[in-house]
């Protein structure tokens, strides 16, 4: 049985993008809303590439690689930007080498030689960032360090319901190593199948249950992490108040100061028990006041996914102008259909109106599919991007209004889900489309997001709730943090970066 391949190009499994067929269905459905020049991009074939400009030592060749197709496929994330530029065969800097360590001594010799080298190493999970954080752009070679042979579930402790994992373990594999326990991580992040874990933690990833612990933070007992100046292991304990917690150094750092080789986390029984509906609302304000409601409530549904009218429309395939919030329970322990029941109350009580439960199964499909989609759009031409935050109840209007109308001014539709809620505010989740211009996507790319970045800033949002920083999202970060941390995290970084290789350009310079 042939084994599938990951596009290099583009998201997801080669054999899974869209067809030709597909592509003008797609068009079709696209056209009432912007316009199209009628064009496909063709998908691109990589052949030939400049050589690489440095060689590992004799020590690390075995674990190197630098073929074009290689090289190609970690130049770039995930992201439209990405997309586009792979299309149009734009590789301006591709990795002269990409090293696939097998274990934590390979990895600490890696960055032993790139730091007496001078050679900028970018850690390389699953490759799913949309925010550039897995490629470099600064000028000179550079090494992508691809994680993925560190993988696996190494030691489950039932008892104390925790697993460790090793940082290149692909989502569908961290289930797969839990399941024959009764255990599961709770982590689905869109990128469930071709994310890593380390990736996960490297970004403060957040998974699509939308209350309780959503991130991956919440879940980390203990870190261990290989850093040029050493390796760190953080002592397992549920809870401690001794200082400063050494896990949070390194959660969310993006790779800039370490490289996070594994961990222990919290697991939890697999649910036996599922309930859900999805709930119409003929006004939004509605909707929101409802899904705040909820929240608020105490009843922590494992899904409360606020979808925008808009939003519904092409993704769930709601016709009627409505906008839906779509609400699910589950439980490892005990039914929870009374649960439900009362979410679905305190909805009626804001104006909402059970609707088919097809619903949920449009949106799921379409959820899954989105990023085959985004490429596809690529190809005709049309500019797509998405940004997520989190803000206040109290500020959400206003923030909401800022970014519908900064995209609408520069010719662009907006639709809004939440993805996440908390019981002081939601983590809105904006997809942004606009008719695009052969050549000139990317620079649209930039207006449409620095317009909506802007207005998220000005109106008291976080520039990301769970897409991480990377460099795409640099300005507003670096505008975002108090300055005098600012300093701390750089110091941080000369301490445990001395030579300054490790991903550069992420977080700070």
């Amino acid at each position: 049985m042939a084994q599938r391949v990951r596009s290099w190009w583009g998201w997801g499994w080669a054999d899974a993008a869209l067809d030709g067929d597909a592509c003008a269905a797609l068009a079709e459905r696209v056209a009432p809303f912007l316009e199209l020049d009628g064009e496909l991009a063709p998908v691109p074939e990589v052949s030939t590439m400049d050589a690489p400009r440095v060689a590992p030592p004799a020590a690390l060749a075995p674990i190197c690689r630098a073929d074009p197709l290689t090289r190609a496929g970690h130049a770039h994330g995930k992201a439209y930007r990405d997309v586009v530029r792979n299309l149009r065969g734009e590789l301006a800097n591709p990795p002269d080498l990409v090293a696939y360590p097998q274990g934590e001594a390979a990895v600490v010799a890696v960055l032993d030689w790139a730091s007496a080298a001078g050679v900028p190493v970018v850690p390389y999970g699953g490759g799913t960032s949309v925010v550039g954080g897995v490629e470099y752009r600064g000028g000179g070679p550079w090494l992508s360090l691809d994680l993925t042979g560190l993988a696996g579930v190494a030691e489950v402790d039932e008892v104390s319901r925790a697993a460790r994992i090793r940082a290149g373990t692909l989502g569908p594999a961290v289930e797969d190593g839990l399941r024959g326990y009764g255990l599961t991580l709770r982590h689905f992040p869109q990128s469930f199948e071709f994310s890593s874990f380390g990736g996960w933690l490297a970004t403060r990833a957040a998974g699509h249950f939308a209350t309780g612990h959503p991130h991956i933070d919440d879940a980390v007992e203990a870190l261990r992490v290989v850093t040029p100046v050493g390796v760190v292991e953080s002592r397992r304990v549920p809870a401690s108040g001794a200082g400063p917690a050494p896990e949070r150094l390194w959660l969310g750092a993006e790779g800039a100061l370490g490289v996070l080789v594994e961990a222990w986390v919290r697991v939890l029984p697999r649910p036996g028990y599922r309930a859900r509906a999805a709930i119409g609302f003929a006004e939004y304000p509605d909707a929101v006041a409802a899904t705040r409601a909820v929240v608020q409530s105490g009843l922590q549904p494992s899904n409360c996914r606020l979808l925008d009218a808009l939003e519904a429309l092409l993704g769930a395939g709601a016709g009627d102008g409505t906008s839906r919030l779509l609400l699910g329970f589950e439980s490892a322990d005990q039914p929870v259909e009374a649960l439900l029941a009362r979410a679905v109350e305190i909805c009626r009580d804001h104006g909402g109106t059970v609707v088919t439960e097809s619903t949920v199964e449009d949106w799921r499909a379409a959820f899954l599919a989105a990023p085959y989609r985004r490429d596809a759009l690529a190809r005709l031409g049309v500019v797509v991007e998405t940004l997520e935050t989190a803000c206040t109840w109290a500020g959400f209007a206003a923030l909401h209004a800022a970014v519908v109308t900064a995209v609408a001014e520069l010719g662009g539709l907006v639709t809004c889900r939440f993805t996440h809620v908390y019981p002081d505010g939601p983590a809105p989740y904006f997809t942004v489309y606009a008719a695009g211009r052969r050549g000139a996507e990317v620079a649209i790319w930039a207006e449409l997001k620095a317009a909506a970045s802007d207005a998220i800033a000005a109106h008291g949002g976080t520039i990301t709730h769970h897409h991480a920083v990377g460099r795409d999202h640099r300005p507003w970060y670096d505008r975002e943090r108090p300055p005098p941390f600012a300093a701390a995290l750089r110091a941080a970084k000369q301490v445990l970066d001395p030579a300054g290789i490790l991903n550069p350009g992420v977080l700070i310079d």
